[in-house]
């Protein structure tokens, strides 16, 4: 059975929450406080993580940053806000998702189950011992899931692994956003593809030596991206 953590402080926004997530099968704890939910985050072991941007002692945007900094489970976040902005910040501290409210239980509990399958298919054993693609100082772990530029370790969200990888599989193919979005995150019908260019943003951060003239991931403009080897 998949543990969540719900880190919300409207108390009846949690119970609705927490109960249908329970007749779905989940076991769900509910924290109400940031401070309290970050610490149990972080020292507990949960499949994946809701969480709540407007929350007392510490908001929903540090406690994604504090938790990615150690772990790569699924993070959705939620709010009231309907801003881009926070929605793009939110993704690129490496939130996996972004709800706004009100939305339907139905929609969370679908979302849920989404992440936390595509998850664990990933995280499986159908990955054999010692996969790694090498190209140019860049290597990716597959089985350990790590990534690597020239030996120094850069610390991946579990998208941007998922995302860089596709691309790296499958090099000089130009995919557009559209297609990308279902390839990794693999929910066509909801969501925003506004997410894939956040990442691309971020993973090329983390592996490109100048971002504004990319030597992995290169941008066919008027189209989408392709991997360049």
């Amino acid at each position: 059975m998949s543990k969540l953590l719900i880190i919300e402080d409207e108390i009846a926004i949690a119970d609705l929450e927490k109960d249908y997530l329970e007749l779905s099968g989940f076991e769900v704890e509910v924290e109400t406080t940031g401070d309290i939910g970050l610490e149990r985050a972080l020292n507990e072991e949960f499949d994946l993580i809701i969480l709540d941007l407007m929350l007392p002692n510490i908001d929903g945007f540090e406690i994604c940053k504090r938790i990615r900094e150690v772990k790569n489970i699924p993070i959705l976040m939620v709010s009231a806000k309907k801003e881009d902005i926070d929605k793009i910040r939110g993704l690129g501290l490496g939130a996996d998702d972004y709800i706004t409210k009100p939305f339907s239980p139905s929609e969370l509990v679908a979302r849920v189950k989404a992440h936390i399958a595509r998850y664990e298919r990933l995280i499986g054993s159908g990955v054999k011992e010692n996969d790694v693609i090498e190209i140019r100082g860049l290597k990716i772990d597959k089985t350990a899931r790590r990534v690597f530029l020239n030996e120094e370790e850069k610390i991946f969200t579990t998208k941007e692994f998922d995302l860089l990888t596709f691309l790296a599989e499958n090099p000089n193919h130009v995919y557009t956003k559209e297609e990308l979005f279902r390839e990794i995150w693999d929910m066509e019908s909801i969501g925003d593809i506004a997410t894939v260019t956040v990442h691309i943003k971020k993973i090329r951060e983390k592996i490109e030596y100048n971002t504004s003239k990319p030597q992995y991931i290169e941008t066919i403009w008027g189209v989408g991206y392709r991997f360049k080897v």
